[in-house]
């Protein structure tokens, strides 16, 4: 990178101006040498201003620091800001995020206190639960990381700016580092919360309890920043070559496998009747003793978390020096070695071809597309142009969004690891299937799925659908521009994300019910039961989406990390769990069955809902797309 000069602008599109006459005169009335102002201060006039006017203006300073003061000065802005959104909404936002927590820490504090009943098998069952969990949140944070760092370092217009300046390769690494880890990790801390205060509670634990858990928590999440960096720049550098894709496969195959092959039903005992209660107890737990690996990070956590509770002080002091001695090491690492590896990824991002370029097979369909006469059309575009009765405007926009949405490698990997984890839920309900006897039982169990798959499609609407408008940035007054207006990509946008999701929705839940060995007519019922549910989440989503757009960013992380995104979550938590509660009340396959007249307010109650949820947000955002403006 090459040094600017002093009559040159480098940095593009911004503007050079001299120094404030006022401050010069300040400077000479205080003797202060000005001859170091002879060169001009840039003054940028892009989104990341602050840091290039700081990069630019400031001798001596870190640029990691100068980089967190700025983005905290950012923050604490947009913080101010709410105060001029609406108090009624910020109220309600904040009633919800309140009631979540309650709520979350009433089912906890109860499920702990119904453990601990039993004597002698409570507290072993509250201890593995711990480590269960905090197991499976490694793994959950460490491809949250591995996603968002590849977004942030390799899909992001900050990290292209930060390269045009004098800064060091490692420091974009460290500041981008510790922005992937903070996205990540907030939702796991806020989530988490409630799970530790009851636990905290039952066990009566001493007030400095709480700071210390606090502190294992910003330790611990580090570890999987770090390896989900390694991985981000590991897949960016080596993503075209053969080998590498070969490999990735066959690993992603052994590991599907393997999973599959673990979580199988154990052979039943015969007429054996074990009355040993630890042997029972070992068949129980038998496949969660993975979760107390010693090597594992979340075991060096959860230990130092029971350790701490049960008042060995040293014991937890020393798990508490495991984590910070690696958080410390690896810390360094990611912070000062890793530049290299990454500038040396990113070219290799920005130079290089198709992804599946070393493949013949490629040029071979490559060079025939290319010698063909007629004019040559995708596969997406054979598949949309089979819609009927839909314009050629509507058709070039939806084919657009999936191509868009195809090539963003953050986009489609987040969808690969939801649909990992819906694999391993599907997996696991053979197991109820073959348990399951009582009534209450079977009931219970249809409702908790019906639960599953709705929150499973709000995860959907608000991490994909909610950022699809403001995605579209500063580019959007072209569209509004053209012939087919901002209202009619509002609605195109919508019947595209309530496709997808009724495809992928409707699909899990007769998939679900067919594995639950539930008869025909309840899987219609819950078919329906979600499909209006998809009108609702994904209408909020858009509607909500329009109503609070972010142009300046484009990562969908961020977006949805926004205010907006936010309001969307907490909104879809609480129709999804109001309906559920609604439909399971006015069931006609309760036991002993609900009388009519309740099974039909209990679908009236559901249907205003829906309505008030899903069509008042789509409509109020319609009407706002009608008049909105765009800012500079």
């Amino acid at each position: 990178m090459s040094q600017c000069h002093k009559e040159t602008d480098c940095w593009g599109s911004n503007r050079v101006g001299k120094v404030p006459i006022g401050r010069l005169n300040r400077m000479a009335k205080r003797g202060v040498d000005n001859s170091s102002l002879e060169q001009p201060i840039l003054v940028p006039e892009t989104e990341s201003g602050a840091q290039a006017r700081l990069l630019g203006g400031s001798r001596g300073r870190s640029p990691l620091r100068l980089l967190l003061w700025a983005h905290l000065r950012q923050s604490w802005r947009r913080l101010r800001s709410l105060t001029e959104q609406s108090p009624l909404l910020i109220g309600l936002i904040a009633l919800f995020v309140g009631g979540y927590f309650w709520i979350a820490f009433w089912l906890f504090y109860h499920a702990f206190g119904f453990l601990s009943s039993f004597p002698g098998l409570g507290p072993l069952l509250s201890e593995r639960l711990l480590f269960i969990l905090f197991a499976f949140l490694f793994v959950l944070l460490l491809f949250s990381n591995l996603i968002i760092s590849y977004t942030n370092l390799f899909r992001n217009r900050e990290t292209t700016f930060l390269l045009s300046l004098p800064v060091p390769a490692e420091t974009i690494v460290s500041w981008k580092f510790l922005e992937s880890i903070l996205l990540a990790s907030w939702a796991f801390l806020f989530l988490i919360s409630p799970f530790l205060v009851a636990y905290g509670l039952v066990q009566s634990v001493p007030w400095h309890f709480y700071p210390m858990t606090l502190l294992f928590l910003g330790m611990f999440i580090v570890l999987p920043g770090v390896v989900g960096t390694w991985l981000a720049i590991l897949v960016a550098r080596y993503m075209d070559r053969r080998s590498f894709q070969i490999a990735a496969l066959t690993f992603g195959a052994i590991i599907l496998g393997g999973f599959a092959w673990w979580l199988r039903a154990e052979a039943g005992a015969g007429d054996d009747q074990e009355t040993r209660v630890l042997v029972i107890l070992d068949r129980l737990l038998a496949k969660t003793a993975f979760a107390q690996f010693p090597w594992l990070p979340s075991y060096w956590l959860a230990s130092g978390v029971l350790f701490w509770s049960e008042g060995a002080i040293r014991t937890a002091l020393f798990f508490s020096s495991v984590l910070l001695s690696y958080a410390l090491l690896f810390g360094w690492v990611v912070s000062t070695q890793m530049g290299t590896w990454f500038y040396s990824a990113i070219s290799e991002v920005h130079s290089r071809g198709h992804v599946l370029g070393r493949w013949q097979w490629f040029h071979n369909r490559q060079k025939a597309r290319s010698s063909a006469s007629d004019q040559v059309t995708g596969p997406v575009e054979r598949i949309i142009g089979w819609i009927p009765k839909l314009g050629r405007d509507v058709r070039a926009l939806v084919v657009k969004d999936i191509r868009l949405f195809w090539r963003d490698t953050s986009q489609w990997g987040q969808s690969l690891v939801l649909f990992g984890l819906l694999g391993v839920y599907i997996i696991n309900l053979r197991q109820f299937s073959q348990q399951l006897t009582q009534p209450f039982w079977v009931h219970l169990v249809a409702y908790l799925n019906l639960a599953a798959c709705s929150l499973n499609l709000a995860t959907l609407t608000t991490r994909f659908v909610y950022p699809q408008f403001s995605l579209e940035g500063k580019r959007l007054w072209i569209v509004g521009l053209a012939p087919l207006g901002l209202e009619r990509v509002v609605r195109a946008k919508f019947w595209l994300a309530l496709i997808a999701s009724l495809l992928i929705t409707l699909s899990l839940v007769t998939l679900s019910c067919v594995m639950l060995k539930m008869p025909f007519a309840r899987v219609l019922y819950f078919a329906g039961a979600v499909t209006v549910m998809c009108f609702t989440l994904t209408g909020m989503a858009v509607g909500l989406g329009v109503l609070y757009p972010n142009f300046k960013e484009d990562n969908p992380s961020k977006i949805v990390s926004g205010f907006g995104g936010t309001f969307c979550l907490v909104l879809s938590f609480v129709y999804i769990l109001s309906s559920v509660v609604l439909l399971a009340m006015g069931s006609p396959w309760e036991t002993g069955g609900s009388a009519a007249g309740l099974v039909a307010a209990s679908w009236g109650i559901f249907v205003t809902i829906s309505l008030a949820f899903g069509w008042v947000p789509l409509a109020i955002g319609l009407r706002r797309v009608r008049s909105i403006e765009m800012e500079g």
